[in-house]
């Protein structure tokens, strides 16, 4: 059984990690969704309207079950997807020299954590005070109680 601390560490670390998906689609995305789009087509992207439909439905989708705990997994495996081609194409510092490089690495670096972070909810859960937590000590109530009739 987890401790309150554990729960609130649990769910302050979801909220932490997912706002800057969450911020990056209602803030920045969809209100400039066509300077976005030339952005991504500038970058050689096919259909760039299309793609960023889809990474927004997977920033807003993944964000918000990471934060409620509920599909924590699903939801983590769409941010690390967002994150792979978006990392790679937008923070390649070996193409800039000089200070760019280094502004472009730390971004980088940045989301490759990020990344690692995903990849801990998909291998672990997301924790205690989650609402995937929540309904997997009702499945194991559920089973203990038909054990017992």
């Amino acid at each position: 059984m987890a401790t309150a601390f554990q729960g609130l560490v649990s769910v302050a670390g979801r909220v932490a990690l997912s706002t800057i998906f969450l911020l990056s689609a209602v803030g920045n995305k969809i209100p400039n969704f066509n300077q976005v789009s030339d952005l991504l087509g500038s970058k050689g992207l096919p259909a760039p309207k299309f793609l960023l439909l889809g990474a927004i439905a997977f920033l807003v989708a993944g964000s918000l079950s990471v934060i409620a705990g509920w599909k924590t997994r699903l939801g983590a495996l769409l941010l690390f997807l967002f994150l792979l081609p978006t990392t790679y194409l937008f923070h390649d510092f070996w193409n800039h020299p000089g200070q760019e490089g280094q502004e472009q690495m730390i971004q980088f670096m940045k989301n490759l954590s990020m990344a690692g972070a995903m990849l801990f909810l998909i291998a672990n859960g997301g924790g205690a005070w989650s609402l995937d937590s929540r309904r997997s000590q009702s499945a194991k109530a559920v089973v203990l109680e038909e054990a017992v009739v």
